[in-house]
């Protein structure tokens, strides 16, 4: 691959003058390989459960403990669940981090661009069928409230709006536990809540986070480059912190590195850990990898797991 090149798989530029044309190429990408690496299964983040409570089946190893059917396990002397039926309409609420850290991609992307194709895909696999979808944006200067609605020119604007969201300026830092403070005022009907950030920085949102799950289904959609997980062998350098603004000289000898790359391995690790806590689902798309596939891989994960496989 050439210098300028972009794999096939790497969500399109949307900035500046290639907006419109990479928007276009987005949706394009979502629908044609979403449904088609799907195979015509049904689409959807919470193909379980819902608000209504289905038929008990038998407990296999990995289902959900909290929905065990007592009275039939009494009546039957072996352990069943109790299986629910999904609602009819489902409202999906995304918090999308676009703080300064955010402006930043060594691979195929900046993680902006693939936080925005997230949003795309989410979009996508939540929409339809009376399905409402609203959003909350933030960059650490100001957070955005677009309203959940339906239908397919919301689900575009909505993108849209993610896309043309101006960068913050250099020194603002981002505020994650404040937006997803924010969707739980006011209370919003029983949904699916989708958070897109690279959960960098400190975690003061694990509390709101689980507080979110006492009433929502949970989604975490964290973004990762290469370069927040290991310096590369560069010498001198002067790396900067976006939300700062704080410079720093360093010379990447093999022990910083290695020092780096460990640090950068408990940080994902506590990430993963809180998030677990949480009670959420956990994707990781990287700047590096086919985020479509490794989107699609998490989605039929989700139903194995719901329908009683194994993921």
């Amino acid at each position: 691959m050439t210098r300028g090149e972009r794999p096939g798989w790497a969500p399109p530029i949307l900035r500046g003058d290639r907006m419109e044309a990479g928007l276009r190429l987005l949706e394009i990408d979502v629908r044609r390989r979403l449904d088609g690496l799907l195979q015509g299964n049904h689409l959807g983040l919470v193909p379980g459960p819902g608000s209504e409570p289905g038929e008990a089946r038998p407990y296999q190893p990995g289902d959900d403990v909290r929905r065990m059917d007592w009275a039939v396990t009494a009546r039957t002397t072996t352990p069943h669940i109790r299986e629910t039926v999904a609602d009819r309409e489902l409202e999906t609420w995304l918090v999308v981090d676009l703080s300064a850290s955010l402006d930043f991609g060594t691979a195929a992307c900046e993680k902006r661009d693939l936080a925005v194709a997230a949003v795309a895909a989410i979009t996508h696999l939540t929409r339809g069928g009376g399905n409402r979808v609203g959003a909350l944006i933030a960059t650490g200067e100001r957070t955005a409230r677009v309203p959940a609605r339906g239908g397919l020119a919301h689900a575009r604007g909505l993108v849209r709006r993610v896309a043309e969201t101006p960068s913050p300026p250099e020194g603002v830092r981002g505020d994650l536990a404040a937006a997803i403070d924010q969707l739980r005022r006011p209370p919003r009907r029983r949904g699916l809540a989708v958070v897109v950030s690279d959960f960098l920085g400190d975690t003061d949102w694990q509390r709101p986070l689980r507080a979110l799950s006492l009433r929502h289904e949970l989604v975490a959609v964290e973004i990762v480059d290469p370069r927040d997980t290991e310096l590369p062998d560069v010498g001198t350098v002067v790396l900067a912190d976006p939300e700062t603004g704080r410079q720093r000289e360093v010379t990447a000898t093999p022990l910083l590195r290695k020092e780096f790359a460990a640090a950068a391995a408990q940080h994902r690790s506590t990430v993963a850990a809180c998030l677990r806590r949480a009670g959420a689902a956990h994707l990781t798309l990287r700047t590096d990898s086919d985020w479509i596939a490794d989107t699609v891989r998490f989605v039929v994960s989700r139903k194995r797991r719901w329908s009683g496989g194994v993921a």
